[in-house]
C-alpha cells in the first residue's frame, strides 16, 4: 500500500509541468486526438499567466466572443464555432485561467471574480476587438458581462444563457457574500449521490468546495456533457493540483456584488441589440432569464426547449444558428429552438 501511494507521487510529480512558482500548464500530449477539436491554439501572456484562444474564421470579420463557465474550457463551443464561421464570422473562444490550455495557479486564493474579469477585459484589448458579439454562459457570462461593461464601445450586441450577473447594493451588497459563505458552511459537505438527487446551485457550491478531488469527467457525464466526450473535460487537468480553479470558481460566484451592481448600470442604458436564449430544463439558473428581461431595455426572449445547462452540448448548432440570425438582424423572436434529446 504504501508502495502504491508513494508510485502514484512519483507519478504525479512526473506529470505535473510548472512553468513558473505554483502554476502548472498542461502538457500538449493530453490535448491530441480530441474529437470534433481541429482548431488551431493561440496564446497571449497577461501579467503571470499564458492565456489560450481560438481565433477561427475570417480576421477582418467582426468577432463573436465565446466565453466558456466552468468546469469546462473552449472545448464547449466546438459544435458553434463551424455553423458560426461559415456564416462569415470570426470566433474568438479563450480559455479562462485554470481551464483549458490555459495556466494553471495551483491555489485557491490565486482565483477571483475580478481577476477572471481583468484577464479576459486585457484579452479583449490586446487583440483590438470591435464590433464585436458576446456570448456566454454559466461563467461566461458572469466574466463576459463585467468584459462588456468595462469596454461597451467594443460590443454590438450581446448574447446570454444559463447565467447571470448577481448584484446587490448597499447593506446588502456588504453582507452578501459573508451570508452566502456562511450558508455553503452550514450546507457542508455533499456527496456525489447527494448531488445527483438533487441539483441546485447551492448544493453545487457545497459539493465542489469540500469535495476532495473534482471528479470532472463524471460531473460532465451528469451535468449535460455528451456521454462519448467527457474525457475531453478532464483533459485539462492531470491530477488534482491543476483542478484549483474549477474547486473555487463556484464559491467565488456571490463575490463582486457590489462591482456587478456597477455593471449593471452600463446595461440598463444598453441601446444596442440584447438576446436572452436560455433553456427550458436547467436547474441550476432556472428563471435567471428575468432579470435580464427586467433590467435591459432592448433584451430580447428565445426558449430553447429540450436542452439543459450546457446548451452548447445539448443545442449547439441550433444556437450557433440563432446568433448568426441575431447578428443578421433577424426577428428572433419568432425563432422556435427545440430540442430532441
Amino acid at each position: 500500500m504504501v508502495g502504491s501511494l508513494l508510485f502514484s507521487s512519483i507519478a504525479a510529480d512526473i506529470s505535473a509541468k510548472e512553468v513558473a512558482p505554483d502554476i502548472l500548464r498542461t502538457p500538449d500530449e493530453r490535448f491530441t486526438n480530441l474529437k470534433d477539436y481541429p482548431f488551431a491554439p493561440n496564446y497571449l501572456q497577461i501579467g503571470d499567466y499564458r492565456v489560450h484562444y481560438l481565433d477561427e474564421g475570417p480576421a477582418e470579420a467582426p468577432p463573436v466572443l465565446l466565453i466558456h463557465g466552468e468546469p469546462t474550457w473552449s472545448y464547449l463551443f466546438r459544435k458553434m464555432i463551424p455553423v458560426l464561421t461559415a456564416a462569415g464570422h470570426r470566433v474568438i473562444a479563450p480559455d479562462l485561467v485554470g481551464f483549458g490550455k490555459s495556466d494553471k495557479p495551483v491555489n485557491t486564493a490565486d482565483y477571483s471574480y475580478q481577476m477572471q474579469v481583468d484577464v479576459m477585459t486585457e484579452l479583449v484589448r490586446q487583440l483590438d476587438l470591435k464590433e464585436a458579439t458576446f456570448f456566454g454562459q454559466d461563467w461566461g457570462g458572469l466574466v463576459g458581462l463585467r468584459v462588456v461593461a468595462a469596454e461597451p464601445e467594443r460590443f454590438a450586441r450581446v448574447v446570454v444563457s444559463n447565467t447571470g450577473l448577481p448584484a446587490a447594493s448597499g447593506l446588502r451588497g456588504w453582507i452578501g457574500y459573508p451570508l452566502f459563505k456562511l450558508a455553503v458552511w452550514w450546507e457542508g459537505a455533499v456527496t456525489f449521490e447527494e448531488l445527483q438527487a438533487e441539483l441546485t446551485f447551492p448544493r453545487w457550491v457545497a459539493y465542489s468546495y469540500h469535495v476532495d478531488d473534482l471528479p470532472i469527467e463524471q460531473l460532465m457525464g451528469f451535468i449535460g456533457g455528451d456521454p462519448d466526450v467527457t474525457a475531453a473535460y478532464a483533459a485539462p487537468f492531470p491530477d488534482q493540483r491543476y483542478k484549483a480553479g474549477a474547486q473555487i470558481m463556484p464559491y467565488l460566484v456571490p463575490s463582486q456584488l457590489r462591482e456587478n451592481e456597477a455593471a449593471w448600470s452600463v446595461f440598463e442604458q444598453w441601446q444596442k441589440p440584447f438576446l436572452v436564449a436560455f433553456t427550458d430544463s436547467d436547474p441550476i439558473t432556472k428563471g435567471g432569464e428575468q432579470v435580464f428581461l427586467e433590467r435591459v431595455p432592448t433584451a430580447q426572449n428565445v426558449t430553447i426547449s429540450g436542452a439543459g445547462h450546457f446548451v452548447q452540448e445539448d443545442a449547439g448548432p441550433q444556437l450557433a444558428a440563432l446568433i448568426n440570425a441575431f447578428i443578421a438582424g433577424e426577428a428572433v423572436e419568432s425563432f422556435e429552438v427545440i430540442i430532441k434529446r
